[in-house]
């Protein structure tokens, strides 16, 4: 039941061009929630559900925080939370990512696994502040940071994607050479980061 759900939201999101994370991704996403059994989970970036019904089925104790820009997509994730019977496990924000952080920040929030899978361009902003609201021990994982091998490629990048791809760049060579943090890069999906303070 959950799979087929699962699988249907992975179709009408490849199908619809809504942003989810790439099999390879999925599966280590679900693999390292399931070893790691995080408790309170932060989102940035709920898109449908997708990858929030992933983590919430993947430590059945987890509560949800996510977030979302997009009023649809919102409204979809809703439904998705309610067919997946994860609704009282979820928080579900509506707006701009940077704002609702801040609120929860001011609000002393702290997250065992914050998941940053919002607008890419933004990772260099968003991330200084989501360090600060992990819990002792607590992991920041950050999707898509090697964007279809561009972030390391020498290939010319087309005008219309060179912006994001040297703000990731700037972010995955912060975040690896930062002496306070301990990051690694997974190859699967689309480039995953693992980031804990040391």
């Amino acid at each position: 039941m959950e799979d087929d759900i699962l699988q249907h939201l992975e179709e009408f999101a490849r199908s619809n061009y809504i942003p989810v994370m790439l099999d390879g991704g999925t599966e280590f996403l679900a693999k390292f929630v399931k070893e790691k059994q995080f408790q309170n989970i932060l989102e940035v970036g709920t898109a449908i559900g997708y990858s929030g019904s992933i983590m919430l089925l993947s430590s059945k104790k987890a509560h949800l925080d996510t977030i979302e820009i997009d009023e649809k997509s919102f409204l979809m994730a809703k439904e998705t939370f309610q067919k997946m019977h994860l609704t009282e496990r979820v928080n579900q924000f509506l707006g701009d990512g940077f704002y609702v952080i801040q609120e929860l920040k001011n609000q002393n929030k702290k997250y065992d696994l914050i998941f940053l899978d919002g607008p890419k361009g933004q990772y260099l902003r968003y991330y200084p502040i989501l360090l600060q609201m992990l819990s002792p021990g607590g992991c920041l994982l950050v999707d898509n940071v090697l964007f279809h091998g561009l972030v390391r490629s020498t290939v010319d990048v087309g005008h219309k994607k060179r912006a994001m791809v040297n703000k990731l760049r700037q972010f995955v060579n912060e975040i690896e050479t930062r002496e306070d943090l301990i990051t690694t890069i997974h190859e699967v999906g689309d480039g995953v980061a693992e980031i804990y303070v040391k």
